[in-house]
């Protein structure tokens, strides 16, 4: 058998793409032969992502690939004022453009005053004794529009904006509420279980805390360089709008990192109480992962844009402005939708670059994933046949045999659950054990030696964090679980043992 036939690339070809400076073209020539050479890629492949790379140097420098340290080098240029620009030539090498995303809807939303009912729908709350007035006022106003359809309170609630967290609305099916699904869409949780005994967290503190130092990014303006796998921003809903474009980029820099609040990612240890057919884990002890985030700036500044665009277009009265609704509809509405789901697809795919790169880490593949949205919306079904449109925010999927996580805190243990499908839930539980004091008072309260004492008793060790997430400002977990019986079971419990969260920066907001 013939060995194939090898063209070498030369100066000449490389000259093509672009006015490459004398102090590349080695480099150059070393990649691009290293590619057709041991790669075994044709000249025209080769051609081609080198001019890709000359297109979007800065996105192929922050990122793993054939050609990182080539795009740091010209990157670096750009930055010092030395542009390295394609050229036309170089240009026909590209990947010809993929076909616009094309919206269904045509039509505006028109500006409108709306009024509330009279009286609130009638709504259920779970875990009424642990829930403060302030959330439940914000309920009977969100029962009180007139596009409401069905509520419920979970037993983890508090006040937020609009809808409380903890609060489930459904609204007639062409009517999504912004502030209802929450700033930071999809925000949400993952676990990955390890064929690993506990006596490893004993064994080897040291390099489960170096992966967490070095393997994860924490921080409003976090990025991470190196990915393993970023086809999510493939997807074609990233043309869809001119706000999904114009933050494009910044997702591709925030895939794979954690946000600030009660974001976190922690090792710690998950006891398996049954066999159950979905989780498919032998009863037992498991060293696990446990993950916290969601769609990260990208996320934040399509909930603010919409968030206000709803509250132009619906007027509502002043107790009830933040629950301004979007037509499905329309454009507006089909923007925030797309943009909604994306964010979707997007934080899953950010938790599993997390979670991939940790487990590389340990050289293991995990035995089992569980993971769920808590800030979201979904169109589902009522026991009648309605169709509607389901918010939760802050609240767990609880629909019939629906795996999910419900954390507590970095001193509390947190549950694998299996939902009951219970109809006056929504088919929802909580997504957490909720908390009993605001930012500012936690700040005001607690002392760290307060914190620092309540970490050793659990025999916690934590990297990063504030006093505002400290586990004194949570209800108590097994209190909110046992106010849900009729709306999960119970699978799992994983306890945290080495958590990292955001370095303490107050000047810094906060993305929970």
């Amino acid at each position: 058998m013939k060995t194939p036939i090898t063209i070498p690339i030369t100066l000449d070809d490389i000259l093509k793409l672009a006015p490459i400076p004398d102090e590349l073209h080695a480099s150059f020539l070393r990649v691009a032969n290293g590619l057709v050479q041991r790669a075994n890629y044709p000249k025209e492949k080769v051609m081609g992502l080198l001019a890709q790379m000359l297109q979007h140097p800065k996105k192929y420098a922050y990122s793993s690939n054939k050609v990182t340290n080539l795009a740091r080098s010209v990157y670096e240029l750009n930055k010092r004022g030395i542009p390295v620009p394609l050229s036309e030539t170089g240009a026909t090498y590209l990947p010809p453009e993929p076909a616009p995303y094309v919206s269904d809807a045509s039509e505006k939303q028109t500006e409108r005053d709306f009024a509330l009912r009279t009286e609130s729908l009638p709504y259920a709350v779970f875990g009424r004794e642990q829930i403060e007035e302030g959330a439940l006022v914000q309920m009977g106003t969100a029962a009180s529009l007139p596009v409401s359809v069905a509520g419920a309170l979970m037993p983890d609630a508090h006040q937020g904006y609009g809808l409380p967290i903890g609060g489930v609305l459904a609204t007639d099916a062409n009517t999504v509420i912004p502030y209802a699904v929450g700033v930071d869409i999809a925000c949400r949780m993952c676990l990955s279980v390890f064929d690993l005994p506990p006596a490893f967290l004993n064994r080897e503190p040291d390099l489960l805390k170096k992966s967490l130092v070095e393997q994860t990014k924490f921080g409003m303006g976090g990025e991470t360089r190196q990915k393993i796998d970023e086809s999510v921003m493939d997807l074609p809903q990233w043309r869809a709008t001119k706000v999904i474009r114009d933050l494009k980029d910044k997702a591709y820099r925030q895939l794979g990192s954690s946000g600030t609040g009660n974001h976190f990612v922690e090792w710690g240890i998950v006891e398996v109480y049954t066999n159950d057919d979905q989780l498919n884990l032998p009863p037992g002890e498991y060293l696990a992962l446990l993950s916290h985030s969601g769609s990260r700036g990208f996320g934040g500044n399509v909930a603010n844009y919409y968030s206000k665009l709803a509250m132009q277009r619906t007027r509502l009265p002043k107790q009830a402005a933040h629950l301004a609704w979007l037509d499905l509809n329309t454009e507006e509405g089909q923007e925030y939708w797309i943009a909604m789901n994306l964010a979707g697809e997007y934080a899953s795919a950010n938790h599993h670059e997390i979670h991939r790169k940790l487990a590389k880490a340990l050289g293991q593949t995990p035995l089992t994933m569980v993971e769920n949205h808590h800030n979201f919306a979904w169109k589902e079904q009522l026991p009648d046949g309605r169709e509607v449109i389901v918010h939760r925010k802050g609240a767990t999927p609880a629909g019939q045999d629906v795996l999910g996580i419900i954390p507590g805190s970095m001193t509390q243990p947190g549950f694998v659950v299996r939902g009951r499908g219970n109809a006056d839930s929504l088919n929802s539980a909580s997504h957490g054990a909720g908390r009993l004091m605001s930012r500012t008072q936690a700040f005001a309260r607690i002392t760290r030696s307060e914190w620092n004492k309540a970490l050793q008793q659990a025999d916690v060790q934590l990297i990063g964090g504030d006093l505002d997430e400290a586990p004194m400002v949570y209800k108590d977990i097994e209190t909110v679980i046992n106010a849900q019986h009729d709306l999960v079971s119970v699978l799992a419990k994983f306890t945290p043992k080495i958590v990292r969260m955001a370095d303490a920066n107050r000047k810094e907001g906060r993305e929970d």
